[in-house]
C-alpha cells in the first residue's frame, strides 16, 4: 500500500479551535495598522464621522477578501503562504494630495484602480527579477523590514501617536507587562498555548487595562450592527493624469515590499518563492487594490506585521491566515465587532508588536548567516543597505526637500533599502571581472596554489 505524501507545514489545516485562536491572533497583530490608511486620509480631508466609519468598515473587509486571495489563492491569483493584506502606508502621502486638491475620493480611486491593474500586468516581470534576490539581498531586506517596523511598536507601546498620554510611564509599564506576558507564556507554557502567545498577551494586557482605564467599550454601543460596502459609494471614478502617474509611482514601491515580505515568508515557511508564485502573489496584489478602487478603499500590499507572527510562533500553515481573512470580512460587514477589537489600547498591541517585530528582523539575521563576509564587499552591501533603509526610519524628514516621486520611494525604508541592496549587489558580485564571489552572495573558494 502506497504510502501517502506527506503534506508541507504550508499546506496543514489545523482543528477548528487552533484555526480561530491563531486567525484571531494575527487579526489582532494587524488591526491597528490596518485600520490608520483610511484614518489618515480620511481625516486629512475632513470627511464626516459616517464617511470615516464607512471607510474603515469597508477597508477591514476588501482586507479579508485580500487576505482569502493571497493565502487560498485561485487560478494565478496568490502566492498561497501565510501572507495577510492590507492597505499600504506608501500610498498615505499620495492619497491625501490627489484628495485635498486634485479631486476627492473619485480620483483616489480612480488612480487606485489603474494601479492595480498595472501591478496585475508587471507582476511576471517582477517574477523574472527573481535572481537578483540572493541570500544576500534578502537577509538584508527582511532584517530592514523588521527594524523598520519596531518604531510603530514603540509609538503603540506609547500610547498611539497623537495621543495625550504619550510617552506616559504607565503606557510603557502596561507595554511591558504584555511583552512578559508573551515571553513568559513561550517559554513556559505548553506547546499550544505558546503558539498563542501573542493572543495571551494582547487578551491579558485588555483584561488589565480596562480597569485602570485605558480603554472603554463605548464605542461598541454606538457602532451599526450591520455595514455592507456597496461599489463606488463615494462617486464614479475619475482618471486625472497627475493622479495616475503618482500612484503608479506607489504600485512600483509597494511590489517590492511585497517582493521583500513574500521572500520572508518563504524563508520562515521553508518554502522558498519561485519566480511564478512571486508573480501569483503580486498579481493578487493587483487584483486587490482593484477591489479597493471600486470598494471605496485603498491600494494593498502584504503585511510586514504579521511576518513576525509567522516567525515567532511557528505556525505555517496558510489556512491559519485564510481564518484570520474571514475575520476581517465578518468586522468588515459587521461594525461592532470592528468596535470590540478597536478598544484594545495601543500599549496593548505595543508590547506584543516589539515581540513580533524583533522576531523579523531576527530572522533577516538568521538568512544572512548563510551568506560568506570573507574575501568579498558583502559587508558593506549589508552597511550601506540597512543604513539606506533605516534612514528615513530614524529622521523622517530627511526627503521632504525632494520631488513628490523621490519622497514616495525613498521614504518607505523597505524599497529604499531593497533597491540599494539589489544595486550593490550587482555591482560588487555581478559585474564581469569581480573576482572572490558568487552569486549566491557567498565567498567563492579560493582556487589552489600553483607552484611555479
Amino acid at each position: 500500500m502506497a504510502t501517502p505524501a506527506p503534506v508541507h507545514p504550508v499546506d496543514e489545516v489545523p482543528p477548528v479551535r487552533s484555526l480561530a485562536a491563531f486567525g484571531l491572533q494575527h487579526v489582532l497583530a494587524m488591526y491597528a495598522g490596518a485600520v490608520a490608511v483610511p484614518l489618515i486620509v480620511g481625516g486629512a480631508m475632513k470627511l464626516s464621522a459616517a464617511d470615516l466609519a464607512y471607510l474603515i468598515t469597508a477597508d477591514l473587509l476588501i482586507c479579508g477578501v485580500a487576505t482569502l486571495i493571497q493565502c487560498v489563492g485561485f487560478w494565478r491569483f496568490g502566492v498561497r503562504l501565510p501572507i495577510m493584506q492590507g492597505c499600504t502606508f506608501a500610498a498615505v502621502s499620495p492619497m491625501v494630495l490627489i484628495g485635498t486638491t486634485g479631486g476627492g475620493l473619485p480620483a483616489i480611486y480612480g488612480s487606485v484602480i489603474v494601479a492595480g491593474l498595472a501591478i496585475a500586468l508587471l507582476a511576471p516581470v517582477f517574477g523574472r527579477l527573481l535572481r537578483f534576490f540572493p541570500p544576500l539581498v534578502t537577509g538584508t531586506v527582511i532584517l530592514i523590514i523588521g527594524v523598520s517596523l519596531l518604531p510603530v511598536a514603540g509609538n503603540w507601546a506609547a500610547g498611539g501617536v497623537g495621543a495625550k498620554d504619550f510617552g506616559e510611564p504607565r503606557n510603557l509599564a502596561l507595554a511591558g507587562f504584555v511583552l512578559a506576558v508573551v515571553v513568559g507564556v513561550q517559554r513556559f507554557a505548553p506547546p499550544f498555548l505558546s503558539r498563542i502567545a501573542v493572543l495571551i498577551g494582547i487578551a491579558v494586557g485588555l483584561a488589565v487595562a480596562v480597569p485602570f482605564g485605558f480603554t472603554d467599550f463605548g464605542g461598541v454601543g454606538e457602532a451599526d450592527w450591520l455595514g455592507i460596502s456597496t461599489p463606488f459609494h463615494f462617486g464614479a471614478p475619475a482618471f486625472r493624469a497627475s493622479a495616475i502617474v503618482s500612484m503608479l509611482v506607489v504600485a512600483l514601491v509597494t511590489m517590492t515590499e511585497t517582493t521583500g515580505d513574500l521572500l520572508a515568508v518563504g524563508e520562515l515557511t521553508g518554502r522558498r518563492v519561485e519566480p511564478r508564485a512571486l508573480a501569483d502573489g503580486l498579481r493578487a496584489d493587483g487584483l486587490s487594490t482593484v477591489l479597493g478602487g471600486v470598494f471605496n478603499t485603498f491600494p494593498y500590499t502584504a503585511f510586514a506585521q504579521n511576518v513576525g507572527l509567522v516567525g515567532m510562533t511557528r505556525v505555517r500553515s496558510r489556512w491559519v491566515v485564510a481564518a484570520a481573512g474571514g475575520i476581517l470580512v465578518l468586522l468588515g460587514l459587521l461594525p461592532k465587532l470592528g468596535a470590540v477589537v478597536a478598544a484594545v489600547p495601543a500599549p496593548v498591541l505595543g508590547g506584543a508588536g516589539l515581540v513580533m517585530f524583533g522576531t523579523v528582523a531576527a530572522s533577516g539575521l538568521r538568512t544572512l548567516a548563510e551568506v560568506g563576509f570573507e574575501g568579498n564587499h558583502n559587508l558593506t552591501v549589508v552597511a550601506v543597505s540597512v543604513a539606506v533603509g533605516v534612514l528615513p526610519v530614524g529622521v523622517p524628514t530627511v526627503y521632504e526637500k525632494f520631488p513628490d516621486w523621490f519622497q514616495t520611494v525613498m521614504n518607505s525604508g523597505i524599497s529604499a533599502g531593497c533597491l540599494t541592496a539589489i544595486v550593490l549587489n550587482l555591482l560588487f558580485n555581478h559585474l564581469p571581472g569581480r573576482p572572490g564571489s558568487r552569486e549566491d552572495g557567498a565567498a567563492a573558494p579560493e582556487a589552489p596554489a600553483v607552484s611555479a
